[in-house]
């Protein structure tokens, strides 16, 4: 992926400024706000019934993710997804430990009728949302992202992009492809930072989404700002692992990285290559 479009999509995002609408999990609430924060948008938790499908219309973007996933906020989730689809306010799903359950499962294919712009998963997420075989260990992935490409590929029939999360992440409109190598390890010993990158990834997409009828260049669009935003996001990693002494200070430092990564520091330590 070339620089500028980098560039572009990072400047982008932070000039917009854009407001997330968050249906996401009860772990996550607080990371994911202060991780929208840290980094220049404007994050919005709103899940009830009553007032998420109205709310989402004045969103950029809508996150949303089956973590601690009831009854009553699939209704919610599926209400809203479905003003987000018809009103055409980007959205991303975060399936959750699909494979974990029958009512999980379920919940994703409801929710893909509405056709996500993004999903985003680590690689047992994203086989068992194919319906593959995965070795999903509750919310961890006991498979490789390799494993789970062509996975991803065929669920590009219901997303515009969908991102492989992993030790070298993957992201793919279906025609062409970017890994992203960057992050560090003990973000995983940090609760809800992969859902705060789904948050995030929705920030860029929303504030990069180009209105234009042209479905192959909106995918491109989409791939760009994806692909940035992880790029962003694991550099930031890199930053704090560089101060941290342990997961409790990785955290403070991350935010802190989150807010002070500028556009030029982003261009020069890129590690993205076409796959």
């Amino acid at each position: 992926m070339r620089s500028d479009l980098i560039h572009h999509c990072f400047t982008t995002f932070k000039d917009t400024s854009p407001l997330v609408h968050n249906i996401t999990n009860d772990v996550a609430n607080n990371t994911v706000a202060n991780v929208l924060l840290a980094a220049g948008a404007s994050p919005a938790m709103v899940h009830d019934i009553n007032e998420a499908p109205e709310f989402v219309q004045l969103a950029q973007a809508l996150a949303i993710n089956i973590g601690t996933l009831t009854h009553t906020t699939l209704q919610s989730m599926l209400a809203t997804v479905e003003v987000a689809h018809t009103q055409s306010i980007p959205w991303i799903l975060d399936p959750v430990a699909v494979g974990a359950s029958s009512f999980r499962q379920q919940a994703c294919t409801e929710l893909l009728k509405f056709k996500p712009d993004v999903i985003r998963g680590n690689a047992s997420e994203i086989l068992a949302l194919a319906g593959m075989s995965s070795r999903t260990k509750g919310t961890d992935s006991g498979d490789s992202v390799d494993r789970a490409k062509e996975a991803a590929q065929q669920l590009t029939q219901y997303a515009k992009v969908v991102v492989i999360t992993g030790a070298i992440d993957w992201a793919t409109d279906g025609t062409h492809s970017y890994s992203v190598n960057h992050g560090h390890p003990m973000m995983t010993q940090v609760t809800a930072l992969g859902c705060a990158l789904t948050a995030l990834i929705a920030g860029f997409i929303g504030a990069n989404t180009l209105k234009t009828e042209d479905s192959n260049s909106n995918s491109s669009s989409l791939l760009n700002a994806a692909t940035t935003a992880l790029c962003y996001y694991g550099q930031a990693g890199e930053l704090a692992a560089q101060e941290a002494q342990g997961p409790g200070s990785f955290y403070l430092h991350f935010l802190d990285a989150l807010y002070n990564l500028e556009a030029q520091t982003l261009i020069d330590h890129l590690r993205v290559t076409s796959s």
